[in-house]
This record gives C-alpha cells, structure tokens and sequence, in this order.
C-alpha cells in the first residue's frame, strides 16, 4: 500500500506550453525579419520620424511642433468672429447673381468685348427679383447659422486634446487684476457713500 501512494503522489513535470522544436520558432522569426517593412516606408507611415536630429532631440522637436500648433490653434480661436458678426457680415454681401454679374462684366472688359446684355443670371420674372435676392441673403444666413452652431468650442478642442487650455479662459493673471479692480471699485464706492 506505502508502493501506491507513493506512486500516486508523484508530481508531473511536464510542461503545459506546446512542445516546439528550436528550428520552428528561428524559421518564424526569420519570416517576420524578411516581412519587416524598410526605414523609408516607416517613415512614409509616418511610425518613424524623417529626421536627421538625434533620437535625444527628437521628442522635444515633435514637442515643439505640436505646441506651435496649438499656438496657432489658440490664436486663430481668439481671433475668431463671434456668430453675430458672421451673420452681419454675410448678410451685407451681394447676392451670388451679382457677384456672377461682375465677374461676367469684369471677364467681358478684360477681352475687349461688348458688354451687351448685363442682366443678371436669373430665371425669375424682373419684378420678383428682389425678393430672390432677400431670399438668397436669408438663406446664407441660415446656412451660417448652421455652421456657427456645430463648430466645436474651445472647451471641446481641449477635451479632445487640441488644445491645451482653453484660450477664451481668463488666466490666473487677469482673474487677479479683474478681482483688485473689483475691490477698488468697492473701496470708491464706500468712500463716496460714505463722505457723501
């Protein structure tokens, strides 16, 4: 009985990864060598970077890119028309009939050419013209409308990793001055009210 369970106690060694001979796995790794894609296809990938500064020198490059970019992100924001003024501004162009009338006119002069019958590109009776025009300038407005509505916010630029900060925010700098320049006012305030 002491022959059984010593039998039945041993412990099996074997091992539970799959058995593969040497040769098999160096045949693989040759395969992927032979496969693997060259330097300038890397680069084209855009996986490598095309560039001759050292690989040291590399990150702080593409750094400096990308804060360039949202530099210039950032100020493009800043300098972005609010939605009103878009609205004013589209409204007061000419009609897209006009502005084919002049380019029509302007091609005319430039080749010498008679200018003849200068009415504008318009399948509407004359005395209804005007109201396509107001139509037309309502309909540049709508569609800006539109557009204005679904451009992304500086908020969600910086969500998405855009931007860094958000560039309409005050800094720390300005909430500070808008702070002392509240109290002041406070302070001059008090001081009239109460030496008046």
């Amino acid at each position: 009985m002491a022959d059984e369970e010593k039998g039945s106690s041993a412990i099996d060694e074997t091992s539970i990864a799959p058995s593969r001979p040497g040769h098999v796995r160096q045949d693989s790794l040759e395969k992927h060598l032979q496969t693997r894609p060259d330097a300038q296809e890397l680069k084209d990938k855009h996986i490598l970077l095309n560039t001759t500064a050292a690989p040291s020198l590399q990150a702080a490059a593409h750094d400096l890119e990308r804060q360039k970019a949202t530099d210039s992100l950032k100020k493009g924001l800043e300098r972005r028309p609010h939605r009103e003024d878009l609205i004013e501004r589209a409204s007061s162009l000419p009609a897209a009939s006009t502005v084919l009338l002049l380019q029509n006119v302007g091609r005319r002069i430039a080749n010498k050419m008679p200018l003849g019958n200068i009415l504008p590109d318009s399948n509407a009776a004359p005395g209804i013209v005007g109201h396509q025009k107001e139509l037309e300038k309502h309909m540049r407005a709508d569609s800006l409308n539109e557009k204005i509505a679904h451009r992304p916010s500086p908020a969600e630029l910086v969500k998405e990793g855009v931007l860094l900060e958000d560039p309409t925010s005050p800094t720390k700098e300005e909430s500070d001055a808008d702070k002392l320049y509240e109290e002041r006012i406070e302070d001059e305030y008090a001081k009239r009210e109460g030496g008046a």
